[in-house]
Formats: structure tokens, C-alpha cells, sequence
């Protein structure tokens, strides 16, 4: 069976340095500005989506337009911010979702390339071993201790 190759990635130094530069900015840019939160809290939360967006916009409209109606323990300045945040980090979110996607989604092509030509060695050594090729056992040995799903042997003594 020959080997498939479904990707390939080959980046020059330049490239390399230029988007670790990148990534460093979002992490002294950006992370000190986000918050984690844990799923607990996460699952508690009342969520605005797509959905909701629209509702949310109009109403910051109707608040903003009609101050009379604003409860007194609603502060209509701060949530004019927490919607500004949301376009802002939307901004910023779906393209660094499509590349996180396409970034895993080529991990992942990469590794079952990788490890397809692996067993396909692995095969190849196995042959030669039980060919008594010089080497082969050693190597078949090394590989077969590291074999994903096999536990290692332990010695009796």
C-alpha cells in the first residue's frame, strides 16, 4: 500500500519567527485583557449568542433613548461597554476560530500521515525480523515497547 500524503507544511525560518511574533502580540495584547472562566460558572451564565444579539442591540437602543425607563441599578454606560466588548472580541474571534480549526483539523491530517508511514515501517521491520535481518529485531523490539495499546513486559526474575 503506498503512502498518502493528505498534508504537507513546509514554513521557512521567516515565516516561523513572523507568526510567533504574532502569537507573542495576541498574548501581551490581548490574554492580560480576557478573563477565564470555569465551566461551572460557564454552565450558570445566561448566554448571548447570534440569537440574542439582535435582542440585546435593540434594547441597549431602547435604554439609551429612553433614560426614564432605565432602573435605577441598571448602569447603561457599562453595558454600552460589555457590548462594545462583544463586537470587538467577535472581531477577533471568528478568524482566529477558522485558523484554530484549520490548524487542528491539519494536526490531524499531518499525524495520520505520520503515523500511517510509521506502521508501514513498522510492518517492514517486522518482516525483516522474522527474515533475521541484522537490525531488524532490535529495532522491531524498540518499536514494539513504544506500540500504542500494547503495555510493556516486565521481566520475571
Amino acid at each position: 500500500m503506498p503512502q498518502q500524503n493528505m498534508f504537507s507544511l513546509e514554513l521557512n525560518q521567516q515565516d516561523v519567527a513572523e507568526i510567533n511574533k504574532a502569537i507573542a502580540t495576541l498574548k501581551t495584547k490581548l490574554m492580560p485583557a480576557l478573563k477565564a472562566v470555569k465551566s461551572e460558572e460557564k454552565s450558570e451564565l445566561p448566554k448571548m449568542g447570534d440569537k440574542t444579539f439582535s435582542f440585546v442591540t435593540k434594547a441597549l437602543e431602547h435604554c439609551e433613548s429612553n433614560p426614564e425607563l432605565v432602573p435605577p441599578f441598571l448602569d447603561a454606560s457599562e453595558f454600552r461597554k460589555d457590548l462594545k466588548s462583544i463586537e470587538t472580541l467577535r472581531s477577533f474571534y471568528s478568524p482566529i476560530e477558522q485558523i484554530a480549526e484549520m490548524l487542528s483539523d491539519s494536526m490531524t491530517l499531518a499525524g495520520s500521515d505520520a503515523y500511517s508511514a510509521a506502521l508501514m515501517f513498522y510492518g517492514s521491520v517486522k518482516s525483516a525480523k522474522k527474515s533475521n535481518v541484522a537490525k531488524a529485531g532490535t529495532i522491531f523490539d524498540d518499536l514494539s515497547s513504544k506500540f500504542p495499546g500494547k503495555k510493556a513486559v516486565k521481566e520475571t526474575k
